[in-house]
């Protein structure tokens, strides 16, 4: 099934395709996540976020879910399905149609490397995994369920360990396109 998916990304991973999923990820970064920032901070007291975080432990996520309020831990909830399932296929789009399109330049299409178009699909995977278990957090709090608490870390976690490798993926993309492409006009 993982091969599909990658086959079909490639399948549509044309260059204007790539260039189209930057534009809109450039956009959303400039226009867009600033005031999701700003009201964040804002709806939520300051008191940091799960979302933000590289790791956090349960205490530290009950903490935030206590400092936030019941007012700001609504708007934290309405904010993970309204905003945060856009953000991930934002960025899952941009990711995976260019590290697609660099890959088919820069590596033989029968490559392993090829199947790396599905590393941000899987960190978009995981964010949404973060914000349903963050969010069933914040849902049921004061109750507690730590095992729901430790698992939206583990996928947050997860979500910025596949983000990172994305963007070096991207970056190795460019980097061996460019010089397959110097080695092939010599």
């Amino acid at each position: 099934m993982l091969n599909k998916i990658s086959d079909w990304i490639h399948s549509v991973s044309k260059g204007w395709v790539a260039l189209s999923a930057l534009v809109i990820f450039v956009l959303f970064t400039a226009l867009v996540l600033p005031g999701q920032s700003t009201r964040a901070q804002v709806e939520t007291r300051a008191a940091g976020s799960p979302d933000m975080s590289f790791f956090y432990t349960s205490d530290e996520l009950y903490q935030m879910a206590e400092a936030y309020g019941q007012a700001g831990r609504e708007a934290y909830i309405q904010a993970r399905f309204t905003f945060d399932l856009v953000w991930p296929l934002v960025y899952a789009i941009f990711l995976a149609t260019a590290i697609s399109w660099l890959f088919q330049k820069a590596f033989p299409l029968e490559s392993f490397w090829q199947r790396m178009n599905l590393v941000p699909v899987l960190a978009a995977l995981c964010d949404d995994l973060e914000n349903i278990l963050t969010s069933l957090v914040m849902l049921q709090f004061p109750n507690r369920m730590p095992l729901v608490a430790t698992l939206a870390s583990v996928f947050t976690m997860g979500k910025w360990l596949l983000i990172g490798a994305s963007f070096v993926l991207l970056i190795m993309g460019v980097v061996v396109g460019v010089w397959r492409w110097l080695k092939n006009n010599r």
